[in-house]
């Protein structure tokens, strides 16, 4: 049925266009001729063709535009006509004898044209003459076209400020009425389209209705270049009779595509001084009008202004436009009770959006709108819907492309807040885009309370959340979210070192809840930190065991020792043992010879009970021997030790040039050429020997 309809259609356009083609060849003769009635009686036959109901929108365009072309050369003819001596006020009733209205009008309106370029008579005059006339078409198609001729041909003709058709004080008043009242005419045949024809073609009746809005829109554009429409009289007369129409007209297409025009067509500064007006007539709209796109465009658009000048964010402060926008957007909401979270939250977003750019330095009206966005979000629990979930991204992605700071970010208490109604994938995902934010911008967070909030921010990478199984992650995402998360850690710093012990405190809580698949890329940079606390600690003056209740080498290395201890569940025994040794070091150029000596003890119970496989065996001996060789805290007594205990490992290696190449290493453990006490040449050669 559909192809028949189609097919038929197609039929129904060849024959218009061939019954316009010849009715117009006749015309052009007549015209080439200068037989003015012949001229009108065949193109009169040429428009009748556009009294067909039987086309679409698209293809009733295609045979409108043959006739519109055949229309101007028809004008050309009638200026000929009057230079020759034909009165227009003759030829202006002349054409009104033709038989049917809609090519009348057509040719009266082509006259009219005609008509107001001799200036024989006032502008203003013929067009209200004409906008009246036009009445007489009441079929939606047909009656919107022929007023949109009507508003193509007079673009240029009506009687503006500064226009060779000015007329008297009240000039601009009569462009506007002509253009206000076609506009009102045309939206009327627009929106009665809705309701003709079976409700089986709804559908279709609405994508018609789609094809021809712009017909309507051309108006408004029509009227914002107007000269003579200045801020005064769009705020007196243009914008209260457009959105009375908007309002009245009931029609849920209509209402949201010429409020999209009214904010796209008119000027910014013309929105802001307006915004009151135009924000009391959101809530008048019907329930089912897509009002959050159209609000977050006119709140990207002053944005947009804000943005473009310093000098015009003193109008905002005047009109006191975050105040408006807030009262309207909550008033949209509470009165479309149904209204997806999806509309709720891009209107926050754009709100706040709007915010960060015109009142920077307010963060309270940030929080504000973050706070009325969180009492929307209380009700729904964690949000499923995807494209709600990118615009809670979008939201709280603006404060930190606006401040580039994530300490200013931290400022808004209900921040956090927000990120609680998101999934844990979402929150991976933002807590990305904080510490990436962080990076770029190298932000120095320097306090414990700061780093413990935001690391509640970031906890989708710091643990698992909602019981979502880490397993079902991709590895190299993962890998990728950790290093991320390590890479941060070694940017917290603190000049003042009680200050620093508190933050490493602080991010070791966080990150011991991680779980076995986290901490061995957590606890390096959390100890490799701790070092770096430690050797701040090493004061040339310094006691290394401080006073009661401050911050001492020894301190850190208790918390250190606790810290790699919790990598024996992972297990990461190899991590483990690195780390010992790098505490040791860190030790020994403390001169806290017990503190070395039990972190070497570790590593060697690590050694014996975790590390089997051969070649992790042979790699940790070496570390070993290369650690062990570098102290020069140990006392005789620690040092043999150590050292037997290190060759005797050496020497129980599973293959023999693994003995021999660590053996070796050990024998220079008896000679250290920097340090007299540790030169047994007994030793060292009996360890040779040991080797041939």
């Amino acid at each position: 049925m559909m192809v028949d309809g189609v097919e038929d259609e197609e039929k129904w356009l060849a024959a218009g266009i061939a019954g316009l083609q010849q009715n117009a060849f006749y015309m052009h003769r007549a015209l080439d001729s200068n037989n003015l009635r012949d001229a009108l009686k065949y193109s009169a036959q040429m428009l009748s063709e556009l009294r067909t109901s039987k086309l679409s929108p698209q293809k009733y365009y295609q045979l409108y535009m043959r006739a519109f072309d055949e229309l101007r050369k028809l004008e050309m003819f009638f200026k000929e006509e009057t230079r020759r001596g034909c009165s227009i006020i003759d030829l202006y009733e002349l054409v009104q004898h033709a038989g049917n209205i809609l090519p009348r009008l057509y040719l009266l309106c082509t006259v009219g044209s005609v008509y107001i370029k001799s200036k024989e008579a006032p502008a203003k005059d013929v067009l209200k003459d004409l906008v009246e006339m036009c009445r007489g078409i009441q079929h939606p198609v047909r009656g919107l076209f022929l007023r949109s001729y009507l508003s193509q041909i007079s673009r240029d003709k009506l009687p503006d400020i500064g226009s060779e058709y000015e007329g008297d004080a009240d000039t601009v008043n009569d462009a506007m009425e002509f253009v206000l009242q076609n506009f009102t005419e045309m939206n009327k045949l627009w929106v009665r389209m809705q309701h003709q024809g079976p409700a089986r073609e709804k559908d279709k009746r609405e994508k018609e209705r789609s094809e021809l809005r712009d017909l309507v829109g051309k108006n408004l554009h029509v009227l914002s270049q107007i000269e003579g429409v200045d801020l005064d009289t769009y705020k007196e007369t243009v914008l209260p009779r457009v959105l009375e129409q908007v309002v009245n007209c009931k029609d849920e297409i209509a209402q949201c595509y010429l409020m999209d025009c009214i904010i796209q067509v008119f000027p910014d500064e013309y929105h802001l001084q307006t915004l009151e007006i135009l924000l009391g007539a959101f809530p008048q709209l019907q329930p089912s009008v897509d009002i959050k796109t159209v609000l977050s465009r006119l709140m990207e658009r002053l944005s947009n202004y804000a943005a473009s000048s310093t000098e015009v964010l003193p109008e905002f402060l005047q009109v006191e436009a975050f105040s408006k926008l807030n009262n309207a957007i909550g008033k949209v909401i509470e009165a479309q009770a149904d209204m997806p979270i999806l509309g709720a939250v891009t209107l926050y977003s754009s709100l706040l959006t709007f915010t960060l750019h015109v009142h920077p330095d307010r963060l309270d009206y940030a929080d504000q709108v973050l706070g009325a966005c969180v009492k929307k979000l209380s009700g729904e629990g964690k949000l499923e819907d995807n494209r709600a979930t990118k615009q809670i991204v979008a939201l709280l992605s603006a404060p930190l492309d606006k401040y580039n700071d994530i300490v200013t970010v931290l400022k808004l208490s209900n921040y956090p807040s927000v990120m609680e109604y998101v999934d844990s994938e979402t929150n991976k995902v933002m807590a990305m885009v904080i510490i990436q934010s962080i990076m770029k911008n190298n932000t120095q967070i320097s306090t414990a309370d700061k780093v413990g909030a935001l690391f509640e921010l970031i906890k989708g990478l710091i643990r698992d959340l909602d019981g979502a199984a880490h397993d079902q992650v991709d590895e190299d995402d993962f890998k990728e979210e950790q290093n991320s998360v390590a890479r941060l850690i070694q940017m917290l710093q603190n000049d003042d070192t009680e200050e620093m012990f508190k933050i490493i405190c602080t991010v070791r809580k966080h990150i011991l809840t991680g779980g076995p698949k986290r901490l061995p890329f957590t606890v390096p940079p959390l100890v490799f930190s701790s070092l770096k606390l430690v050797r701040q600690l090493q004061g040339p003056e310094e006691n290394p065991f401080g006073e009661e209740g401050s911050t001492t080498p020894k301190k850190v290395f208790q918390l250190l020792n606790q810290t790699i201890e919790t990598l024996y569940g992972v297990p990461a025994p190899e991590l483990a043992l690195r780390l010992y040794l790098q505490c040791a070091e860190a030790a020994n150029d403390s001169d806290l010879e017990p503190v070395a000596y039990e972190f070497f003890t570790q590593a060697y119970i690590l050694y014996e009970e975790e590390i089997s496989d051969s070649r992790a065996q042979v790699t940790a001996i070496h570390l070993i021997i290369g650690t062990l060789q570098r102290m020069h805290v140990f006392g005789v007594e620690n040092r043999d030790t150590l050292t037997h205990k290190a060759t005797g490992y050496s020497a129980k290696l599973l293959k023999k040039p693994d003995q021999c190449r660590a053996v070796y290493a050990c024998s220079h453990l008896f000679w250290v050429d920097d340090q007299d006490n540790m030169k047994d040449g007994e030793r060292f050669v009996i360890v040779h020997l040991f080797i041939i």
